[in-house]
């Protein structure tokens, strides 16, 4: 049976406390999505000739000292305080990955690192050591920024890319901390690109790229980089029958990063459009299925019925969960958009004014 995991990894401590706790396959964003991860598509592979490989090696090794100074380790303390009967409070760490977003000492990592955080310590690949504050998180986006106070020659931000453009086939790396083994690469393809994972709170996280560069757990956090060096997405889960990377990965597109980390470094709350409907792919590509409309959700508002199959989102074919995931997720809360939908076999359009998705 397939799971999907997120990538942090805990260590026991003082007291039993599990962490690094595993996802669900359902998944649901401004709307609700019942709607799995499809299988990564079939790739051939050519092996390279020596000389070609020569040039390959070359080029990953540069990339690796160019980009890893960038690259921290993050180990996180957490305290439970043993509410059940002859359960004894204690302390915990977890371990995860992140990177340096810019030259004032903010550090881009999951939310799920750093949840439940009582201290955070920041190691970078020169073996030095900083404490780390929690500049803010994003649950429905699995994102988080942390802050250290260390001089600007420390800090080696990453060059940030765009998750636009990335395309199946594309070569990708991973840099971060599997099991705990600091400034780890590892190199594959995107598989994938526009898959839907879930966030730590159930909601959707769009246009995930799915790859097949083996990540484990303490990669969570880490970079997913192109091979000239820019920053593509954020490593965040795996999916597979073991729980380790005999599966493929999943990293939070960069776009999406970006908005998020900008949005809590200028101290910003970040929201997210929301309908409040529960889908799933209908039959034959035919749209996005509804199973259930919360109530009192825009989408109950708007009239919208167990049952609908909704064909496009404003002027945008919708053919799978997905699509109307994705396009659910590119508006703001309080946005208009015109839902084509087809009930009891005929068409109409229905108008919907977006709300903010609850926490």
């Amino acid at each position: 049976m397939n799971q999907k995991t997120f990538l942090r990894r805990g260590a026991p401590v003082a007291a039993a406390l599990a962490l690094g706790v595993g996802a669900g396959a359902g998944v649901y964003a401004g709307l609700w999505s019942d709607s799995d991860t499809t299988a990564a598509p079939t790739v051939t592979v050519t092996r390279a000739q020596p000389a070609a490989a020569t040039t390959t090696i070359s080029s990953l090794t540069q990339l690796y000292k160019d980009v890893t100074p960038g690259v921290v380790d993050i180990t996180v303390s957490s305290s439970s305080s043993g509410n059940g009967p002859g359960q004894q409070g204690g302390t915990s760490q977890a371990e995860g990955s992140g990177f340096v977003y810019d030259t004032a000492g903010d550090i881009v990592t999951n939310e799920h690192v750093i949840d439940g955080e009582t201290s955070i310590t920041v190691r970078f690949p020169d073996g030095k050591t900083a404490k780390a504050t929690l500049v803010g998180s994003d649950p429905s986006t699995d994102i988080a920024v942390i802050k250290v106070d260390v001089p600007a020659s420390q800090l080696h931000p990453l060059s940030l890319g765009t998750s636009k453009t990335v395309l199946p086939g594309q070569d990708v790396v991973a840099i971060g901390s599997p099991f705990g083994l600091a400034d780890s690469m590892t190199a594959g393809i995107v598989s994938a690109i526009g898959r839907t994972i879930q966030a730590p709170n159930g909601y959707s996280i769009a246009n995930s790229i799915q790859t097949d560069a083996p990540i484990n757990h303490g990669n969570s956090g880490g970079p997913l980089l192109t091979t000239a060096g820019d920053v593509i997405g954020v490593n965040a889960q795996i999916e597979s029958g073991g729980g380790g990377s005999d599966g493929v990965g999943f990293a939070i597109p960069i776009d999406a990063v970006k908005s998020v980390a900008n949005t809590l470094i200028a101290g910003g709350k970040v929201e997210h459009a929301y309908i409040g409907i529960r889908v799933g792919d209908a039959p034959n590509g035919a749209g996005a299925e509804i199973s259930s409309v919360s109530s009192g959700t825009p989408g109950e508002k708007a009239g919208l019925k167990a049952g609908d199959v909704i064909t496009a989102i404003d002027s945008t074919p919708v053919t799978k969960a997905d699509d109307l995931t994705a396009g659910i997720t590119a508006h703001a809360p309080n946005d208009k958009v015109t839902l084509t939908v087809t009930r009891n076999g005929k068409s109409m359009k229905i108008d919907v004014t977006l709300g903010v998705r609850p926490s």
